[in-house]
């Protein structure tokens, strides 16, 4: 006898949309316990590999192997930040020269500004005292809350490693968990939602880490070749912050000029760091997004700006680097449920068919053609599929490391 409940479509479409807003809304009022959980995810995700290299060629116990995998992977973000560290200090000590060259070229706009618009230096200082007037209590609190925040981000990297260690060390124990929750005949779709999951999400970081080494390097290549100081730091940190989408590189800009003061006031020095900045932002753009980052889940680019807004409203940067990967994990789950297909498919990056005009390619909208859902194709060879086992209280199975995906 078939026990579901046959809802009206908007009735289902309610539910869902109330799911939505209250899973928000727990985000919202518990990100300082979700957001480190969720990153320590994303990272126990990205070293299980190291793990499972550690455990099959090297034949380390379990418990050992996770150590180590944690170890490395805090050393890694420790070297990084000594290197930053030199790096600053250095910067640091040529502030004055920072400030003495965007002094001259603050006189220099001011005469422009006076030779063009007829306004004197007297006037165009009230006007900059006015306008920087109220800013000045909001500074204040910013840099109050900047301290609280920065304060958060140490308890987070304390965190985080910790978190990451515990989800490698008890992965089995948490598979057999969802096994119990769901029943033996969905079994089989569980295991297919899991692992193409993992196999999208390691992708996805693994793409970015890619993406970052690539920008770091054409930027400190491209700021040596105009002579700047401090290329290698602004290269690097340029990385970094081209992974908060979309205004990580308008900071990384703005920093790479204000760096470019502490050699002279040419000003061509800054033009240059202007053309190099949006020249490589173009490249990833074009180049390495759609060839090394795009996930085996396409999203369209509609949702991921739609999803990275939500996600820094809702926790700042934290989430916005959250948000593609919830949604990559959200598209898999809505393409593996039949009442959740359509959304799946809203998500997903469908392209239609192509005609050539004049030897232009262009896109081809045809209101009879349906269009099909992506599956993720994963071979054989690179996954071994879960095998979920019920147990009872008087015989508990002996959990075993090929009980979760490869």
């Amino acid at each position: 006898m078939d026990d579901t409940l046959k809802l009206p479509f908007y009735a289902r479409l309610t539910l869902i949309l109330v799911g939505l807003i209250a899973s928000a809304f727990i985000f919202y009022i518990g990100q300082d316990i979700l957001i480190p959980v969720m990153m320590s995810f994303l990272f126990a995700i990205l070293l299980y590999p190291v793990v499972n290299f550690l455990k099959s060629k090297i034949h380390l116990p379990h418990v050992i192997a996770v150590m180590l995998a944690v170890i490395l992977f805090v050393l890694v973000f420790v070297g990084l930040f000594v290197f930053l560290s030199f790096q600053v200090s250095d910067f640091v000590n040529d502030f004055d020269k920072i400030e003495r060259n965007f002094y001259i070229h603050l006189e220099n706009i001011q005469i422009f500004i006076r030779d063009n618009f007829h306004l004197s230096s007297r006037q165009q200082k009230e006007y900059i005292d006015s306008a920087t007037e109220d800013s000045m209590q909001k500074g204040k609190e910013m840099i109050g809350t900047t301290l609280m925040s920065f304060t958060d981000t140490l308890m987070n990297l304390t965190l985080i490693p910790i978190y990451t260690f515990l989800i490698l060390l008890y992965r089995t124990h948490f598979l057999l968990f969802l096994s119990k929750l769901i029943k033996k005949e969905n079994h089989e779709q569980l295991k297919n939602i899991l692992t193409n999951i993992r196999v999208a999400i390691n992708s996805y970081i693994v793409g970015l880490i890619i993406e970052t080494i690539l920008i770091s390097i054409m930027t400190t290549v491209g700021f040596m070749l105009i002579g700047l100081k401090y290329a290698v730091l602004l290269g690097v940190v340029t990385g970094i912050l081209n992974l908060i989408p979309y205004i990580g590189i308008l900071f990384a800009g703005l920093l790479s000029i204000l760096a470019s003061l502490t050699g002279s006031p040419d000003l061509s020095i800054i033009i240059g760091v202007i053309v190099i900045t949006v020249v490589v932002q173009l490249i990833d753009n074009n180049v390495l997004v759609p060839l090394i980052v795009s996930s085996k889940v396409e999203i369209n680019a509609l949702v991921s700006i739609i999803g990275i807004i939500i996600g820094g409203s809702i926790a700042g940067v934290s989430g916005m680097f959250l948000a593609l990967p919830i949604i990559a994990i959200m598209k898999v789950i809505f393409d593996r449920v039949e009442s959740l297909q359509p959304w799946g498919y809203l998500m997903g990056d469908h392209l239609p068919k192509t005609y050539t005009w004049r030897k232009i390619k262009l896109p081809l909208f045809d209101s009879e053609e349906r269009a099909e859902t992506t599956e993720i194709n994963v071979s054989k060879a690179d996954v071994i599929v879960p095998t979920f086992t019920e147990t009872t209280t008087e015989n508990t199975p002996k959990r075993t490391d090929d009980t979760f995906p490869s």
